[in-house]
């Protein structure tokens, strides 16, 4: 991927919105358990680690 490809590939942002989202559903469930709160986190990472890759095919 060259320079201006890079710049324009914005599928990189999707591991830290959904890592964002997982933070407020986390924040939701604290007062029910911290394991939720860690696994909404995790869980969200991990939806932005799949993702990723699917937006980055699409633009190809």
């Amino acid at each position: 991927m060259n320079e201006i490809n890079k710049k324009n590939d914005k599928s990189s942002w999707a591991i830290g919105g959904t890592t964002l989202i997982g933070i407020g559903v986390g924040f939701i469930f604290l007062q029910t358990s911290a394991l939720f709160f860690v696994a909404s986190i995790l869980i969200g990472i991990g939806l932005g680690l799949v993702i990723a890759p699917i937006i980055s095919s699409k633009k190809s």
